[in-house]
Formats: structure tokens, sequence, C-alpha cells
């Protein structure tokens, strides 16, 4: 291959001015959010009461380093602690109270014992015996990995989750020999099956719990802190599980029967593979158990705290509590070489970053109340009370999945959820009526790599267009919806 010196002397000549730009492309992305914010603060061009249009402000600028990633996101949910004293919003005190709500600590909890999962490759024997039990047929192939990565997920991060998954799909996937030409349109949709499958149960898995993914927690402590209304564990799991469920099945069978059908039958290299790796996973260490025993009483008493509070009224134990015990037991339970399961060098690997997100949200979400802000957006949105319940609910839960496509779904989750939760107390309902639909919505994105983490991860194979990511999701995302107005009629 020849290379023409011209054009290596074009690039060098425009080396310069690319270089130039770069920085001052950041320095625009800097400056530019809170200097039109001050502006809008100061003109105030609709009259707002200052307090309310100071909080608008702010939430551009958070929004607009949010969406041009300025900084580290969970840099940028700093800021209320800095800017609300600033302008008199709230005190300092009030400003730093949600990033120690209670949820934080039920998040943290969690994050420990997904920690400690990975640890000891617990997640890993969970994943292989699942898509080990789905047998040998290639689709059956698929729906193992699918299976696996949602009920991951439902513990652990939906990226981390696809990260592991990613290689023992990819060894299986090269088991195929693509130069038979009677099976290659096959073989490459159970690829493109097997990748998307893996980036969609990942987020169709964070759905059934509240520790599952970011936005559920989010909308658990705005609606504890800002309405009085606690969810427990299993009430969310009694919502949750049940939608992500169908969405699961619909999405295995819309993926591998309709969208990219696969015909191979029976793959026995692939079954046989998962039984190699199971057996280099040898036998179950102490450490496994262990961890497998606080994994399964902390599961245990989450879901069982319901029927306690029955029998007893007074019982003192709730989510938070469990999963500070859990985090707490796993330094100091023995795992092995007399070092407990976990140590503090682990929790490097905590995504710290999203417990300060959390309460960067919660306190944009206290400052959007307290300043008025929501009482004039709900006040607004009123004008749809005419509408039936039902369809008022789907109508804002179809927004919930419109915004999510523009913005984070944690972002979206922040602004969305208080106003729902108001509109429902507006028509005299409990607002996890409106809330649960709203931040299910959030998570319901799957048509380009850039809407989640799994979805750039699956793309990153090579083995995904755009093109198919896109068709594959755009009926996801309408199935979403018609599941989400199902599970609204149900509500």
């Amino acid at each position: 291959m020849q290379i023409n010196k011209k054009d290596c002397t074009n690039q060098h000549k425009f080396l310069p001015i690319l270089q130039a730009v770069k920085p001052n492309l950041q320095l625009l992305k800097t400056l530019l959010p809170p200097l039109l914010s001050i502006i809008l603060i100061w003109s105030n061009p609709f009259g707002w009461p200052q307090t309310v249009i100071t909080v608008i402000g702010i939430l551009m600028w958070m929004l607009a380093w949010w969406l041009l990633e300025t900084v580290p996101i969970a840099v940028t949910a700093l800021l209320p602690v800095v800017l609300f004293p600033l302008f008199g919003i709230s005190t300092m005190e009030q400003a730093c109270a949600p990033y120690g709500d209670k949820y934080i600590f039920l998040f943290l909890g969690g994050f420990l014992l997904a920690l400690a999962l990975e640890k000891s490759n617990l997640h890993k024997r969970f994943s292989l015996n699942l898509v080990n039990l789905t047998g040998n047929n290639a689709q059956h192939i698929v729906l193992g990995f699918m299976l696996s990565s949602w009920f991951i997920s439902m513990w652990i991060s939906n990226t981390a989750t696809t990260l592991m998954m990613f290689p023992i799909a990819m060894a299986v996937s090269n088991l195929f020999d693509s130069s038979k030409a009677e099976h290659s349109k096959s073989i490459r949709n159970f690829r493109v099956c097997l990748f998307l499958g893996i980036a969609y149960a990942a987020s169709i898995g964070g759905l059934a719990t509240i520790i599952g993914t970011p936005p559920n927690a989010a909308a658990v402590g705005i609606l504890s802190s800002s309405f009085n209304r606690d969810i427990s564990f299993l009430e969310w799991m009694k919502f949750g599980v049940p939608f992500s469920i169908t969405l699961l099945l619909l999405s295995y069978w819309i993926l591998t029967n309709f969208v990219f059908p696969i015909k191979l039958g029976r793959f026995e290299k692939g079954q046989d593979f998962i039984k190699q790796e199971l057996q280099a996973l040898g036998k179950w260490t102490s450490k496994e158990k262990r961890v497998l025993i606080v994994f399964a009483t902390t599961i245990g008493l989450w879901l069982s705290e319901g029927i306690l509070k029955e029998q007893f009224p007074n019982y003192p134990i709730n989510d938070i509590w469990v999963a500070m015990v859990a985090g707490i037991s796993l330094f100091l339970i023995p795992g092995s070489q007399n070092k407990p399961l976990l140590i503090w060098e682990d929790t490097k690997q905590l995504p710290w970053g999203i417990l300060l997100m959390f309460g960067g949200g919660l306190s944009l979400a206290m400052a959007f109340k307290t300043s008025g802000a929501l009482g004039m957006l709900t006040t607004s949105l009123t004008s749809l009370n005419t509408l039936n319940t039902d369809i008022y609910v789907i109508i804002l839960s179809g927004i919930g999945l419109l915004l999510t496509a523009f913005m984070s779904n944690l972002a979206m989750v922040t602004l969305f959820v208080p106003v729902v939760a108001s509109l429902a107390l507006t028509k005299g309902i409990d607002p996890l009526i409106f809330a649960i639909p709203v931040t299910i919505s959030a998570s319901c994105d799957f048509m380009f790599p850039m809407s989640t983490p799994p979805n750039a991860i699956a793309f990153s194979s090579g083995h995904i267009k755009a093109t198919q990511m896109f068709k594959a999701g755009f009926l996801l995302n309408i199935i979403s919806f018609i599941l989400l107005a199902l599970l609204i009629l149900i509500l």
C-alpha cells in the first residue's frame, strides 16, 4: 500500500489547527453552561419567583455538563453543595444532607455484596451453570446467556454483568465454522442475537430490584425524602420482576425468531465449551460457599421484611439495615489465607461516583420541591387531569421513555419522578403508581450503541452493526411501552 505524501503534508498542515480547536472546545463546554445559567437567573425573562428561576438555571447548568461530559458526572453532582448555599436556595446543611440519604447506604451495601460475588468468582459459576442447563440448541444457548445476564444484573451493575459475560460469549461464538455457506447467515444471526441478548438482558435484569440499576434507587430515595413514601425491597420486586421477566422472554423470542432468526439446531461444541469452563472452575471453594451464605441470607431477609412486619408490628429491621450488616460482615467473615472475604483495598473498585450522583440527584430534587419549581410544573401538567388516570400515566411514561433517549436515565428520573409523584398526589393516588412506570421507562432504551454501557460493549464485539441494533432496539422500545401500559392498567 502506497502512502500519498501530499496527504501526509496536508495532515501536518491541519494538525496545529485541530490541536488549537480541541482545547477551545473544552473551554466552551466548561464556561458556556454556567454563563448562560447566570444570565437566565439574572435576567429572569419569564418573571418567575427568583428561587424558581435560580433552581431552573442551576438545573440547566448541571444538565449541560452531564450531557456534554465536561467533567466526570459525579463531579457535576457535587454542584448543589457549592451553588445552593451561594444562591440562597438552601443552607449548607440542607444541601449536603441528601448525600447521606438512607437509600445511598442501601446501594453501598449492594455494591459490597456485588464486589464479593465478583471477587469469589461466584457470579461466573452462576452464569456458566445457567447456560449449561439450557441445552445444546443454538437458540437455547442464547437463552442461557440472556437468563444468566438477567439474573446477575439484578444484584450487580449491568455494565459489570455484560463485561463478565462478554469473553465467555466471544469464545462460544468463535466455535462456529462460518465458512459453510449454507449456515453463514444463521451463524451471523446467532452472533448478533448472542451479543445483543446479553446487553439487553443485563439492562432488563436491572429493572427487577431496587439495587439493580441507579435510577431505581434514585426514585426510591426521592419518594422517601420528598413524599414520605417508603418502598420495601419486596414491594419493588412485586412490580419489577414480572415486568422484567416478561420483557426478557419477549426480547429473546423477537431476537431469535423474528428479527435475526437462528436456524442452526443442535450445537454440541457450545455446550462442551461451557462444561470445560465449569470444570476449570473446579470444586466449590470455602470462599464461594461463605459468600453464597451471605448473599442468600441477605436476599431472604430483603424478601421477608413485609411478611415479618405483618407478623411482628414492632419488627425493627429494614432493607437498609440488612444491606449494611451484609456489607460489614464481608469484612469480618474469613475467606482464604487468613484474610476476610473483602479487604479495604477491594473497595477501590466500588463505583463511588454513582453514590455521589445519587446525592446530587436527591439534593436537586429537594431544591426543585422547596423552591416552588415542582409546584409550578405540576400545575402546568394538571391541565391533563381531565384524562382517564390510566391514559394519563401512560402518556407520562411515554414522555419518560422519550426523555431517556436524550439524557442519562439517572438524570431523567431525578427530574421527572418528583413531577409525576406530585401529579399523583393531586389526583389522590399513591405516588408509587405514577413513579414506578416512569422509573422503569428510564431503563428501556435499546436502540443505539451510546444508549447504555451494555449496548456499547455489545457493539464493540464487531459482530453488530448500528442498523441492526436500531432495528431490534426500536421494536423492543415499542414493546417496552406496551408492557408499561399493561403494568399501569394492572396497578
